[in-house]
């Protein structure tokens, strides 16, 4: 329904370089011409309509996505305006400059995403606040590599780290609701901690490109 059409249909007709990624039901289409990526939105809705479908009329949307100064384009090409961002997979992508000064696409946990892990984390402490604390702390460390193991991405340690922090507090909370004598206070759960430490961010994986990445 798409990716054979793309490669057959739609790149062949376009007057720039284009390229699609998908995963699932969620695909990015990227292309250096603005007005190859209208004709593409102009027919994509009837593409979809053939088979059933619709496209998501919130999440689909034209970006223009470049250095903010343009310096890294071609020169020939449109005016540099300023770059758009867009969330991919519970990633925001944006452009910035790496340590070296140069152009890179920068990628950290989407907003809606943190909000979402953060409100079940929340969700599943105030629900098992009674359960042993080291049956817990399993489960909230397993629940951490796991967040790890997806959005450890280079140049997201930020991000990790405010989940890893978020969490804390939400735990400290659901601790807290086993006292009858008020919350516990941040000194005695650094005791806590010393014995049932949580996991620590790590980057476990290295973007090779807009839609690849290696494992490390």
């Amino acid at each position: 329904m798409l990716d054979e059409w793309f490669e057959t249909e739609v790149r062949p007709r376009l007057r720039g370089q284009a390229f699609l990624i998908r995963y699932a039901d969620d695909f990015l289409i990227g292309v250096a011409r603005e007005d190859d990526a209208r004709r593409i939105m102009d027919v994509l809705p009837k593409r979809m309509s053939k088979y059933g479908l619709t496209i998501h009329p919130e999440k689909t949307r034209l970006v223009r996505f470049e250095p903010a100064d343009g310096a890294d384009t071609d020169p020939t090409g449109p005016s540099p305006t300023a770059p758009g961002t867009f969330d991919f997979l519970g990633f925001t992508h944006s452009w910035g400059r790496s340590q070296r000064g140069a152009w890179v696409v920068k990628r950290k946990t989407a907003k809606g995403r943190l909000q979402r892990a953060l409100q079940a984390l929340s969700a599943w402490c105030r629900e098992n606040f009674h359960r042993p604390i080291a049956e817990q702390h399993q489960v909230l460390s397993q629940k951490l590599r796991g967040h790890y193991g997806y959005y450890g991405i280079i140049g997201n340690l930020s991000s990790l780290q405010n989940f890893l922090e978020e969490t804390r507090k939400i735990w400290r909370r659901g601790l807290s609701r086993r006292r009858r004598d008020g919350q516990i206070s941040w000194l005695d759960f650094l005791r806590l901690e010393k014995r049932y430490s949580l996991p620590r961010p790590r980057i476990t994986y290295q973007i090779v490109g807009l839609g690849g990445a290696a494992k490390s």
